[in-house]
Parts: C-alpha cells; sequence; structure tokens
C-alpha cells in the first residue's frame, strides 16, 4: 500500500483538521479525496520539464554516515551529489569534477582553444606567403612551439579525468 507524506502550513493543516473531523477524520477524508479525484481523466502533468529524477534512499551506519561526510566535504559535494557520482561513474564511466577542477578544466579547454586558432592562422600564413628560407623556418619553428604546448595541454586535460575517473572508481 502507498503512502503519501505532505507538508502543509500550520494554519493550513489546523483548518483541514476542522474540516475532515467533521468527515471521518485526517485519513479517511485524505482516502475519499484521493479517490474522487483520480476518477475521471487524470490531470495534465504538472510540469513540462519532463520526470523527476529517481530518488534513492540509503541507510548508512553512522561511522559510514561520517565517511561520507568527509568524502564528499573533500570532493565540495553533498553527500547525494557525492553518492550519485559513484554510481554514475560505476554504471557510465562519467567523472564527477569539484568546482575548482571544473575551472581550471574550462580555462585548460580555452586554452587550447587559443592554440588551435593560432596554428590556423600560421598554416594560413605559410599557405599564402612567399617567404625567403630564413622567415619559413622561423614560421615553422612557432608552429612546432604552438604542437609542443597544445600536447602539454591535451595531456594535463587527460590527467585530470584518468585521476578523476580513478578516484571515482569502485573495486569489488
Amino acid at each position: 500500500m502507498a503512502l503519501f507524506n505532505v507538508r502543509l502550513p500550520d494554519e493550513l493543516a489546523l483548518r483541514f483538521d476542522a474540516w475532515a473531523g467533521t468527515h471521518g477524520g485526517r485519513s479517511a477524508s485524505l482516502r475519499r479525496l484521493i479517490a474522487e479525484a483520480s476518477m475521471g481523466d487524470p490531470p495534465p502533468p504538472a510540469s513540462p520539464s519532463g520526470p523527476r529524477p529517481t530518488k534513492l534512499t540509503v541507510r548508512l551506519a553512522a561511522a559510514d554516515a561520517r565517511g561520507l561526510d568527509v568524502a564528499a566535504s573533500s570532493m565540495g559535494l553533498s553527500r547525494n551529489g557525492w553518492a550519485a557520482a559513484v554510481i554514475r561513474r560505476r554504471l557510465v564511466g562519467r567523472p564527477t569534477f569539484r568546482r575548482s577542477e571544473e575551472l581550471a578544466l574550462l580555462a585548460i579547454q580555452s586554452e587550447v582553444h587559443r592554440i588551435g586558432i593560432n596554428v590556423n592562422q600560421i598554416a594560413r600564413a605559410l599557405n599564402t606567403a612567399v617567404m625567403d628560407g630564413k622567415v619559413l623556418d622561423l614560421e615553422v619553428a612557432a608552429l612546432a612551439d604552438l604542437r609542443t604546448e597544445l600536447r602539454a595541454h591535451i595531456r594535463a586535460l587527460r590527467e585530470a579525468f584518468e585521476g578523476n575517473l580513478a578516484y571515482w572508481q569502485v573495486d569489488l
């Protein structure tokens, strides 16, 4: 049998209890109202935003709850956020980052984008310009420097993702 719990302002609860007292009590009145409300066509969904996320309730021993609090706070996450990250990692392999790590990854992404623009500009210049040997050698050297910098940023991104995924790895 399903159980419905609702939170009401105290004043509204008092008014409902006063009415329900003359109609068989709170539980009987609520059952009757729910039965009447569900007789006709179902009402349209209250929210067009789609289904709500599934709620999971987990009961932990006090020591496990303390450990969860420490682990979650060290990542800057709530208990629920941390537990969801473990589950997400186990089921679909997606990482979860601290906010500071997310900002660092966004900065790296921005740097990689900037380098990519520079590489395109150099390549375009090399393709369209007629240059003597010395100028061409300088441009090729600049391109090699950008390639090295780009590889370093990509390596840093890979290390960040690998480190994060290793943190969330669950060995059974």
